[in-house]
């Protein structure tokens, strides 16, 4: 009786940070996790679209061609209702090109002076799509809602996660235990949707 190979899911980010949630998320699903880089994947030079769902696929398309595996391309990011929906899809680049997350997150919070409270409401929102050579089989998106703080509080997660703060928790995401945040964020609601096609198409 011949052992059955464990198929390989590419993971078509080069976020270390969100490297590392959809391992933990993806965890207890019976598939070898593989970044694009570590098989020798070119990654897409940018994110082209004006919406996290079309970037999703873009991504997934982009690095599914190049292999047989089975491709995982997300988006995601931050949508403040006072700033009219941004940083959004610019939210890695919204201070520049540099996607330094300090500078991020003082640009946001220098954006949102004197904003009363009510009025900070924000949520992350993350698009995923699945893709296999030149075909998409899956889209799922996920929310979490919460307010924009007015300091940074926390040393966990990445991005703007010190300053995302979660009423039912008094918390900030960056809080939040590793555990605790794979419960309730964005990238962890739109896998839920994700798992159950994952499994059955291993």
């Amino acid at each position: 009786m011949t052992r059955r190979e464990t198929p390989c899911l590419v993971l078509a980010t080069g976020n270390p940070g969100k490297v590392v949630e959809l391992r933990e998320l993806l965890q207890n699903v019976d598939v070898e996790l593989a970044t694009a880089a570590a098989l020798g994947l070119r990654l897409p030079p940018d994110e082209p679209y004006a919406t996290f769902h079309k970037n999703a696929v873009h991504k997934a398309l982009f690095v599914a061609v190049q292999t047989s595996h089975l491709v995982l391309g997300e988006d995601s990011g931050l949508e403040v209702d006072a700033l009219g929906g941004k940083p959004g899809v610019l939210s890695k680049r919204f201070s520049g090109p540099q996607g330094d997350a300090q500078a991020n997150n003082a640009k946001l919070l220098h954006e949102l002076r004197g904003v009363p409270w009510p009025q900070r409401q924000a949520r992350f929102r993350c698009e995923l799509a699945l893709a296999k050579g030149n075909e998409i089989l899956f889209k799922a998106g996920g929310v979490c809602e919460g307010f924009i703080a007015e300091v940074p509080r926390g040393d966990g997660g990445f991005g703007y996660d010190p300053l995302f703060f979660l009423s039912a928790h008094r918390l900030t995401m960056a809080e939040l235990s590793s555990d605790e945040k794979n419960r309730i964020s964005h990238r962890a609601r739109a896998l839920e949707k994700a798992r159950a096609f994952i499994r059955q198409y291993v």
